[in-house]
């Protein structure tokens, strides 16, 4: 059987969810963020026996299709379930952990920040306003203590050697 179109993959995969009670289907397209597949469809189920048999189903209806399933991923523990068919990967998972994971934030195309415009008298520095004047403010005095360089201190001392030994000689 010849492989159908990536689009028909996407549609299968969603009605294969459907058939059996697959909770908020979301199909993302994700070629401007990654080279490794096209469509990443995300589907919530509300035990493991379901995630299990979602994903179980899902991988037969995409190999009646003619799709290649590359590899299914955490189907021994049924809390997320990976079907992997190419251009289309498929996330079975319970309402927990699709949560905690949160995909559709995480593959959403990012949303371009749009810095608002303003107008060249808005952009200006607003003036400063006057402060206000401070009463009763209590002055200390403080002292200040003001060293002499130490080379002083040295001069000072040669001049009264050379003085004792003019007098003493």
């Amino acid at each position: 059987m010849a492989v159908k179109s990536k689009q028909t993959l996407e549609k299968v995969a969603i009605a294969a969810l459907e058939d059996i009670k697959a909770q908020d289907i979301v199909a993302l397209d994700v070629r401007k963020l990654t080279t490794l597949y096209d469509t990443l469809v995300i589907a919530s189920a509300s035990s493991a026996r379901q995630t299990k048999a979602l994903a179980q189903h899902v991988r037969d209806k995409l190999k009646e299709a003619g799709a290649v399933i590359v590899g299914v991923e955490g189907e021994e523990g049924g809390e997320w379930v990976l079907v992997d068919a190419g251009d289309v990967v498929v996330h079975v998972m319970q309402p927990a952990i699709r949560a905690y994971y949160n995909l559709e934030e995480l593959w959403s195309p990012p949303v371009p920040l749009r810095m608002p415009v303003k107008k060249a008298a808005e952009t200006k520095a607003p003036a400063k306003k006057p402060m206000a004047k401070k009463t009763a403010v209590k002055k200390t005095a403080k002292k200040t203590v003001t060293k002499k360089p130490a080379v002083k201190k040295i001069a000072v001392k040669k001049v009264a050697r050379k003085t004792a030994r003019k007098t003493a000689g």
